[in-house]
């Protein structure tokens, strides 16, 4: 099994619904994040507002940066299924 990354949140500015808002996310984060992006042929802003906005319609929204986690940790737990999301 390979020894996760323990860096630190890393800080970034996104544009979501025309306005930018900060999101700190640790490093292996924002890699699954531009990962899906690149997979969808998306700018990574347009999968993190896709999130949002999931985010939003949920009976008891997290914050934008746990909403964010969240994703990518059910998107992972979906691929080593097979299931996906």
């Amino acid at each position: 099994m390979p020894t996760p990354d323990y860096r630190g949140p890393v800080k970034r500015s996104v544009m979501i619904a025309g306005h930018a808002t900060s999101v700190s996310l640790e490093p292996a984060f924002w890699d699954a994040l531009r990962a899906t992006a690149e997979q969808e042929l998306l700018p990574l802003s347009a999968v993190i507002a896709r999130i949002d906005a999931e985010r939003i319609a949920a009976p008891d929204p997290p914050n934008l940066a746990s909403a964010l986690r969240l994703w990518v940790l059910a998107r992972a737990a979906g691929s080593a299924t097979g299931a996906g999301i």
